[in-house]
């Protein structure tokens, strides 16, 4: 089943998250700097929202989406962040399902303009799975500067 979280949903989110971070670029999350991100978007929808996989009532994967106006468009960008789908669940088109759910909910809402997600250049497997699910690759890099109190 795929829903959106909730607030009990914040352990796992902030555990799904360390092990995401720690998987794909090999950075230990702060956890309690983590799961205060996590309540944080949790109680203010403005920020964004989670969505959550689960089978029966075992979570199995969730992502985030945020938002991005955009002032060519008049519309506003979801971005699909934070994903992560538990190991022994990957393959089994679990993201695929969390992924139309996305797709669903932005076709129903009008201000939405589009979608995007960004992906670590080595992983070659997801990026196959969103070119398969229809996303194409834009031209853009991502740059951040970090303060020094949100990285360890």
């Amino acid at each position: 089943m795929i829903r959106l979280a909730e607030i009990r949903d914040v352990l796992v989110i902030t555990e799904f998250n360390q092990a995401m971070a720690f998987e794909t670029e090999r950075k230990k999350l702060i956890p309690k700097v983590a799961s205060k991100g996590v309540k944080n978007i949790l109680k203010n929808s403005n920020l964004g929202f989670y969505v959550i996989a689960e089978r029966g009532k075992e979570v199995i994967g969730s992502l985030m989406v945020t938002t991005e106006w955009s002032d060519w468009r008049n519309g506003m960008f979801w971005w699909i962040q934070s994903v992560y789908i538990k190991p022994n669940e990957r393959r089994k088109g679990i993201y695929t399902q969390l992924y139309n759910f996305v797709k669903e909910s932005a076709n129903n809402n009008p201000s939405i303009c589009g979608f995007r997600l960004y992906v670590e250049n080595e992983n070659i497997l997801a990026q196959n799975t969103y070119e398969a699910l229809g996303m194409i690759e834009t031209s853009y890099r991502i740059y951040e500067e970090l303060k020094p109190e949100t990285r360890k």
